[in-house]
């Protein structure tokens, strides 16, 4: 008769695992070469590595490498009534185009608005990059002199919109024409009767 049972195996003795101290030096080397090798999961885009406060970090980084940066002026005329948008060459000479909020929407009391601003500030920078502009320096005025020191409410909206539109913003200055003594407001001495 054949032994049909089998005898187990003898299990090979597990030896201890011998802990080793790790330096923080060698931390830091370990660190390292994990980074190394761990493979990016998407090296076709590249991304935003700024600060997260506020911020989408899966953004793609917009990549102005196209050749040398052609730049001009955008002047913003900002008004409780209206907003103004000339695009000009560096020197103001020449008028590459020009836009305002009256261009955009039918009614008189819209014109001032942000959405009419940021409509005429699309039509705008879409002529300036059809001549090949590819940097814009900002130049905000209010009435000034007299009136309003402070721009309306579509100078603002021009400006993110401008940058929503893959153009590259030099400087943002205030160009409002301010004063040292003033001239006389209108209305006369009892003011303006309503």
């Amino acid at each position: 008769m054949t032994d049909d049972k089998k005898t187990p195996a003898p299990k090979a003795e597990s030896k201890p695992e011998i802990k080793e101290e790790i330096k923080p030096a060698q931390t830091e080397e370990i660190k390292s070469e994990a980074k190394s090798e761990a493979p990016r999961a998407d090296s076709s885009r590249q991304f935003d590595r700024g600060s997260s406060r506020g911020r989408r970090n899966d953004r793609p980084i917009r990549n102005y490498s196209h050749g040398p940066i052609k730049w001009a002026v955008c002047n913003v005329y900002s008004s409780k009534n209206d907003t103004i948008i000339t695009i000009t060459d560096l020197s103001g000479a020449e008028t590459i185009s020009k836009a305002s909020g009256g261009m955009i929407v039918k009614s008189a009391r819209e014109e001032g608005k942000p959405y009419a601003a940021m409509q005429s500030a699309i039509k705008a920078v879409q002529e300036a990059k059809a001549r090949d502009i590819t940097g814009l320096h900002i130049r905000i005025r209010a009435p000034g002199g007299h009136g309003t020191k402070t721009p309306g409410a579509g100078a603002q909206a021009v400006v993110r919109t401008i940058a929503r539109q893959g153009v590259r913003i030099g400087k943002i200055e205030d160009v409002t024409p301010v004063p040292t003594d003033t001239t006389k407001r209108p209305g006369g001495r009892r003011g303006r009767r309503v």
